[in-house]
C-alpha cells in the first residue's frame, strides 16, 4: 500500500518542489487521479501532477519530472476578475443608440464593458470536471456525528483505488491515527462519511501502513 499524507515534502528528479496539498479523487471508481502539489512559498502556482508520474515505490513523493518539466503542467488554481466600486467602465456604442436604463442599472446589452482600476483578481483552486478533491482537516463523521479529521490517504499503489482513509481520531493525548477501510466508507469528499460508529472508529488500532487490509 502507498500512503499519501496531506502536508509531505514532494520532490522532482533535480530538487524539492512543493509539498502534497489535495488528492483528486474520481468517485465512481474510487482511485486517485491527482496529486496537487502546491508551493512552499507565495507567488507560485500549484500543479496537477497525474498519479501515473509519481513513483508509488519510493517512501515518500517522488515524481518523475524535472522542475522545468513540473512547471509546465496544469495549474491548480484559477483567477478570476471580480469587479470592485463601479469595477467596470461603460463604453458607449453610438450606433446601439441611447442605453437606456437607469445610471446604476444601464441596460447591458447595449454596451461593451472594461474592467477599470478598481477590479480585483480573485484565485482560487480548481478540480478537474467530475472529480472531488480530498484536503487535510477536512472533516470525518461516523453514523452518529464527527469522529476526527481526514490526514490522507492510502492506495492500492497498481490500481490507484483508494483503500483506506487516514484519520486523525479523538482530542490532545488521546489522539491517534487510524486508518478507515474504503468499505466503511460512503462518501468522500468535503466531507468524509462512513457507515461505522463513533465506537467501532475507536476500537480500531493506529494505523500501521505495511500491514493494512482492506
Amino acid at each position: 500500500m502507498t500512503e499519501f499524507s496531506i502536508g509531505a515534502d514532494a520532490s522532482c528528479s533535480d530538487g524539492p518542489c512543493g509539498e502534497l496539498t489535495r488528492l483528486i479523487v474520481d468517485p465512481g471508481t474510487q482511485a486517485v487521479t491527482h496529486l496537487v502539489i502546491g508551493p512552499k512559498h507565495r507567488g507560485e502556482r500549484g500543479r496537477f501532477v497525474p498519479i501515473g508520474l509519481v513513483d508509488d515505490t519510493a517512501g515518500e513523493i517522488k515524481i518523475g519530472l524535472t522542475r522545468a518539466e513540473f512547471d509546465k503542467l496544469d495549474p491548480a488554481e484559477e483567477t478570476d476578475l471580480l469587479p470592485g466600486d463601479g469595477g467596470y467602465d461603460q463604453i458607449y456604442n453610438p450606433a446601439l443608440g441611447t442605453l437606456g436604463g437607469s445610471a446604476r442599472f444601464p441596460v447591458l446589452a447595449m454596451a461593451s464593458f472594461r474592467p477599470n482600476d478598481s477590479a480585483s483578481a480573485a484565485t482560487h483552486d480548481s478540480v478537474p470536471m467530475g472529480e472531488v478533491d480530498v484536503r487535510r482537516g477536512e472533516p470525518v463523521f461516523a453514523t452518529d456525528g464527527e469522529i476526527g479529521k481526514i490526514q490522507g490517504l492510502v492506495i492500492d499503489p497498481g490500481s490507484h483505488h483508494v483503500t483506506h482513509v487516514l484519520l486523525e481520531e479523538g482530542h490532545l493525548r488521546g489522539r491517534k491515527e487510524v486508518a478507515i477501510p474504503i468499505g466503511s466508507i460512503t462518501r468522500v469528499g468535503d466531507i468524509v462519511q462512513l457507515t461505522i460508529d463513533k465506537q467501532q472508529v475507536q476500537d480500531l488500532p493506529p494505523a500501521d501502513i505495511d500491514h493494512l487490509e482492506t
